[in-house]
Order: C-alpha cells, then sequence, then structure tokens
C-alpha cells in the first residue's frame, strides 16, 4: 500500500512533536512515525530557558506542562569541595521580566506529554507508532520514498519531504553527509530522581527551590526539582567510558561514587540517599555539517547538531530549530529547497555558538589548580545584574522573530 503524506517526520520525541505543532499552526499538516509501540520517555530532567518557553508558549504547550514544571528562584554555582558559592544568576519573576518568558525546569516525560497532548488536538497531524524506517532514498523528480514496518507488513511511502528527528543516533543522516556518527565526547551523565521525601535531608546544600551546580576538577553535578516539585532531579557529568551507544544504561557506579567521596563530605549523605544511577554516554554532532538536502531532507535537533549538555540547551536548540523550519516552509511554499537553505542559514550560527558556550563551560567547570583559583574569583567579582547579562543573548533570543528582546 501507498501513502502520500505532505510531509513526514520520522522521530516523536521533543523535537519532532514540536515540530508538527509549529508546521499545524502554519496550516502545514504532517505524518509522524515513530518506531516505539508507545511514547514513553526515557530519561530525567531538563531545563526550559526563556529561548525555548516563550515559543512552548506560543505553541499552547505551556499550559498543560505548568503543573508539572518548577520555576526556580536561580541557579548557584558552589564549589564541590567546600560547598562555597560562587556565583548567582537570578531566576523566577526576575527572569520572566527580563528575557520575557519563565525559566522552567521538569522532567522530559512531563514535556514529552504536554507536546503529545496538544499533538492530538490538532486534526492537521498524524501519529503512528510502531513505524521503523528501513530505508529511504531520493527519488527521480525530488522527495523521498521510505520503506516501513509496521506490525510485520511493509509500506512505501513517498513524501516530498523528510524530517529527520531521530536523535544524535539517526539513521536518516545519511542521506545528507557522508560523515554521520555521532562522536563520544568522553564524558558520561550519572542520572537519577529522589522523590522528595528521600531528598529532604539534602536541602541543606540541595535547596529544592533552586537549581545548584557543584564544580569540581573530576565531576560536576546539578540538582534541580522536577515533577511539580514531587522529585529532585540530579546529574553527574564524569569522564568515562561506557560499554553500548545506548542512551539509558546500567553501569557499576563505583567510579562516580568515588568521584564523589573526593568533594565535601555532605555529598556522602547523597551517596546513601541514591540507591541507583543511570549512566548516559554523551555523545556530540557536528554543527557545521551538512543539516539538509534540497531534494526533500531536513535534519532536525540532535540528528543535524547533538550538543553536550553543558549549557543546558539541547531540548531548547531543537524547539528552536523545529519553528523556524516551520516558519521557513510557510514563507516559501513554492520553492522548498529554498525554504531548506534559508532553515540551514539562519539556526547553524546559533547553534555553533551555543556548542562553543558549552565547551567553555565543560573547561570552566571542571577546572582544577590555578585556574580554577582564577574562574572561582572572576565569579566572585560579578554581581547578580552582570551574571544575567551574560546571558542576555542565549535568553532572551527570539528564535521564530530572529532577534532578542
Amino acid at each position: 500500500m501507498t501513502r502520500e503524506p505532505a510531509l513526514v517526520i520520522a522521530g516523536a520525541g521533543v523535537a519532532g512533536l514540536t515540530l508538527a505543532l509549529a508546521l499545524a499552526r502554519h496550516g502545514l499538516a504532517a505524518r509522524l512515525y515513530e518506531r516505539a509501540p508507545e511514547l514513553t520517555e526515557v530519561g530525567a530532567g531538563l531545563q526550559l530557558s526563556p529561548n525555548a518557553t516563550r515559543l512552548l508558549g506560543r505553541l499552547g504547550v505551556l499550559d498543560t506542562l505548568a503543573p508539572a514544571a518548577i520555576a526556580p528562584q536561580a541557579v548557584v554555582l558552589r564549589q564541590a569541595a567546600s560547598l562555597e558559592t560562587l556565583a548567582r544568576v537570578r531566576l523566577g519573576a526576575a527572569a520572566e521580566a527580563r528575557w520575557g518568558a519563565p525559566y522552567l525546569v521538569a522532567h522530559r516525560a512531563d514535556l514529552q506529554a504536554a507536546l503529545l497532548k496538544r499533538v492530538r488536538e490538532e486534526a492537521s497531524i498524524e501519529l503512528v507508532t510502531g513505524a521503523l524506517v528501513e530505508k529511504a532514498d531520493f527519488v527521480r523528480g525530488g522527495g523521498v520514498r521510505l520503506s516501513l514496518r509496521r506490525g510485520g507488513a511493509s509500506e512505501d511511502v513517498h513524501t516530498p519531504l523528510l524530517i529527520g528527528a531521530d536523535g544524535v543516533w539517526s539513521h536518516l543522516r545519511r542521506l545528507a553527509r557522508t560523515s554521520v556518527r555521532s562522536r563520544f565526547t568522553g564524558h558520561v551523565a550519572w542520572r537519577t530522581t529522589l522523590p522528595a521525601e528521600d531528598a529532604a535531608g539534602l536541602g541543606e546544600f540541595m535547596p529544592h527551590d533552586q537549581v545548584t551546580a557543584f564544580l569540581d576538577p573530576r565531576f560536576h553535578l546539578i540538582a534541580y526539582p522536577v515533577s511539580g516539585g514531587s522529585r529532585l532531579n540530579i546529574v553527574a557529568i564524569v569522564p568515562g567510558e561506557v560499554p553500548l551507544n545506548a542512551w539509558e544504561q546500567d553501569a557499576d557506579d563505583r567510579p562516580l561514587r568515588k568521584a564523589l567521596q573526593s568533594a565535601h563530605h555532605a555529598f556522602a549523605r547523597l551517596s546513601r540517599a541514591t540507591p541507583s544511577w543511570t549512566v548516559w554516554p554523551i555523545h556530540q554532532v557536528d554543527a557545521k555539517a551538512a543539516w539538509t538536502r534540497p531534494e526533500g531532507l531536513a535534519l532536525l535537533g540532535d540528528a543535524a547538531h547533538a550538543v553536550p549538555p553543558f549549557a543546558a540547551q539541547g531540548a531548547a536548540m531543537a524547539i528552536e530549530d523545529a519553528v523556524v523550519l516551520a516558519a521557513c516552509l510557510a514563507r516559501r511554499p513554492d520553492n522548498r529547497p529554498a525554504a531548506l537553505a534559508d532553515y540551514e542559514r539562519i539556526r547553524k550560527p546559533r547553534v555553533v555558538r551555543v556548542a562553543r558556550r558549552g565547551a567553555f563551560n565543560r573547561l570552566a567547570w571542571h577546572a582544577g589548580g590555578p585556574v580554577a583559583l582564577v574562574r572561582d574569583a572572576v565569579l566572585k567579582m560579578r554581581g547578580e545584574t552582570t551574571l544575567m547579562a551574560d546571558f542576555d543573548w542565549l535568553y532572551g533570543f527570539d528564535a521564530e522573530a530572529g532577534q532578542h528582546r
């Protein structure tokens, strides 16, 4: 059987769902294919800075997400060895007043659920689960032919435009570039969430109304509330290796616990409160390589440019991508190759700059010796207003308008 939807999106994660909503907002229909039989999001918490939440608000997602999200009052950087506060960036009402949208933290599953609810409200969006894209090829005259497998049956689909939102290990990236593999960064993320009652004893050095980042040469660790405040999300980034290219896997957590034991003794309480951790390898994808093909392909989010989490912008960049791609397609309905070229031209400089900021953060947060002393001195000299201004280019950016507030 052959079907011909107008636009096909491969992958129904944050990037794919957001794109479907953004297309619907412009009157463009889409079909989402997701290989999983059910949409169950893995992962833990994520930070949604104002550059992302302003766009989610326009898509009608924030009202649904609000009961499960938290608006932290600050981001606080602390030394892991001494717990000394190095810097504090005000959030809450101050962030919304300065950047025009709230800074939120949420569980990834809650964001996906809010997006999915809105997708199901849109008649122009069709979501097909349990559909594996086995093959995709450009066809003469333009467009892409997909070979799908659904429930043991094969299905061919031709679409004038295929959007690959299939993540960091994208199978569709090969259609856009010759170098298709993601690169392991040499760091792994150890993640856990603790029920609020189990995390109560950690409140002294991990206050539950803020994002706290602990800096150490051996690791950095970030903690913040999720799930309406009922859980505490904790992620520790540590140099290391993992055996598999899979987002979520179990592993021996002794290297992590050893790193934590080298810091302040308060982290011993964290080790006692945390029965298990899940390890995720951190991969990245070169943002400077091709994202599109004029024959009818666009890559979105991690499939195009997976950035390590050191700037906490992975989800935000996917959301920005989705809104910009939809706008480009709507502006040039009769010239899709030009629309795809516009999308890549507009988005690449922004993503490259964010990736560079993340690389800088990694070096700064894991610094040791004299470099760490200089870092700490500089951070302590900077006031809250100055620190907020440092983020104007990032959080104050309106991807839809292509400018800052």
